[in-house]
């Protein structure tokens, strides 16, 4: 890259781009504020609410690898405006629906343009901080910037969906995106060199695709009928024939949706790993407690959004500040896995809520220290898995941690959403058998027993997450090496100090 936008220009194109991040995670977060308004609008069962934001971590998740890998064969910028527009597109169609079948089908519309718009933003963010102080400092921008956006629309969601409409939290993602879309025109003109001889994979991102779908209505199944429940069994088995027959189209084709050699390293397979279940941990819970916080508690939707604000806050301080600060003075499997048994203590102090649980006292110092565990291990994982990768394989880096954080998000929401249903409805129903409390009295405490629930799976959730942190993740320094595939920075402070004026501007 010439050596002007390596400098201060290339700050300025890291806002437009993390403007992209913005819309993403905001569309996340007014959703499950507003997912109690909207199940009322469309009459959706309790067992079924969660697609309201599975769907489109499906999308999302699904097609991420195909995103990455048209972001580094028809180029990065490209794809990135055509995941911008699209989305917005897609979310004014959100807003607009008037049936269940329109909201979910525009709902998947916008995962799918979601799976162009992120991997193409992060491979840029990688491409443009190659330097490792550099990039440490730019991911956690990126994070940060992703944190602030998830309190504004925590807040947003609340008051459109109190004071006007659910179907206006829709309108944000637009108007962002166009301040996006002309920014990123203006300041991003890195050279690309797109390999548009190459032959796309449609077969492996189809099949990648539907062995997701499939496992998701398997874990759906599985939670609220069994596992032994027939149709569980059937979908799993789908799921394991559509992932073997994906190994077997990506040993075989030129240009496989996922090299070998990039799953192959420990590290970054490490990364993958921990990270889906990290994130699943995080936002599964997220659903079950916004009802809680609303039929037990009597929050509005907009004290529901204030309510979360700790967690955000908590990853703006994981992911801008501690996360950076430990990357240049401790190994980086040592912060994912603190982070991660950090978040765990908060879910674990999340199960203990009761109808009466003070806000003050349980679910603030939970939410607060989720969101610093996360947000710490956010900049670790994110910096170490793109690491000296090669600029041809960086959108399908990029993609894949992307796609363990969506995938993760998908199966968190729908299984712990699941369980989440059935424990209520077991506590409602066995508690009335033996003459509990009033109906009105045992469906606030069956609906706090539920999230409680929730809470305490997910708590577990987040420890697999570190131990798998802690066992994958290489412990040793890093060697520096302009080789891609290397192993990821484990650097110290005096190595990191001694440059950081040479790279960061």
């Amino acid at each position: 890259m010439p050596d002007d936008y390596r400098r201060p220009r290339r700050w300025a194109a890291l806002t437009f781009l993390s403007l992209a991040q913005l819309m993403l995670v905001l569309d996340t977060t007014v959703v499950n504020v507003a997912a109690p308004a909207v199940q009322s609008a469309f009459g959706i069962s309790d067992s079924d609410r969660h697609w309201i934001i599975t769907t489109f971590g499906l999308g999302f998740g699904g097609l991420l690898l195909l995103g990455g890998k048209l972001a580094d064969m028809c180029g990065r910028r490209r794809v990135l405006m055509t995941g911008l527009i699209g989305f917005s597109l897609a979310s004014v169609l959100s807003g607009a629906a008037v049936s269940t079948p329109m909201l979910m089908v525009a709902r998947t519309l916008q995962g799918i343009f979601a799976a162009l718009l992120s991997p193409a933003a992060l491979s840029l963010v990688a491409a443009l901080f190659p330097t490792p102080a550099a990039r440490a400092k730019a991911f956690g921008i990126y994070g940060a910037v992703g944190a602030v956006g998830g309190g504004a629309g925590l807040v947003l969601g609340g008051v459109l969906t109190q004071f006007v409409s659910w179907r206006l939290i829709f309108l944000i993602s637009p108007l962002i995106g166009a301040v996006a879309v002309t920014g990123i025109l203006i300041t991003v003109r890195a050279p690309e060199h797109p390999r548009n001889g190459a032959r796309l994979d449609l077969a492996g991102a189809g099949l990648a695709a539907a062995a997701l779908v499939a496992f998701v209505l398997g874990l759906t199944s599985a939670a609220r009928d069994g596992l032994a429940s027939g149709t569980a069994i059937a979908l799993f088995t789908a799921s394991v024939a559509l992932l073997a027959a994906f190994g077997l189209v990506e040993s075989k084709v030129r240009n496989p949706m996922v090299p070998i050699r990039l799953v192959a390293h420990r590290s970054r397979s490490g990364v993958f790993v921990s990270m889906g279940l990290g994130v699943s941990g995080q936002f599964g819970l997220l659903l079950a407690l916004s009802y809680y916080l609303q039929a037990v508690k009597g929050y509005t939707p907009l004290q529901t959004g204030l309510a979360y604000l700790p967690m955000m806050a908590g990853m703006v301080v994981g992911s801008y500040r501690l996360g950076p600060v430990l990357m240049r003075r401790s190994r980086p499997r040592l912060i994912m896995g603190c982070g991660f048994l950090l978040a765990a203590g908060g879910l674990l102090l999340l199960a203990q809520v009761q109808p009466t649980s003070p806000y003050t006292t349980v679910l603030l110092p939970g939410l607060a220290l989720l969101g610093i565990g996360m947000g710490t291990a956010y900049t670790a994982a994110i910096s170490t898995a793109t690491h000296q990768v090669s600029a041809d394989d960086s959108g399908v880096v990029s993609a894949m941690v992307n796609t363990a954080q969506q995938v993760g998000a998908a199966l968190g929401t729908a299984v712990l959403n699941v369980l989440a249903a059935s424990a209520t409805a077991a506590y409602a129903r066995s508690h009335a058998a033996t003459g509990g409390p009033a109906e009105g009295a045992l469906d606030v405490q069956a609906v706090a027993h539920g999230c409680a629930t929730a809470a305490l799976w997910a708590s577990g959730v987040l420890s697999l997450a570190a131990l798998a942190a802690f066992v994958l993740i290489d412990a040793r320094p890093a060697r520096q090496s302009s080789g891609a595939g290397s192993s990821p920075p484990c650097r110290t402070s005096a190595d990191t100090e001694s440059r950081r004026t040479a790279e960061v501007p």
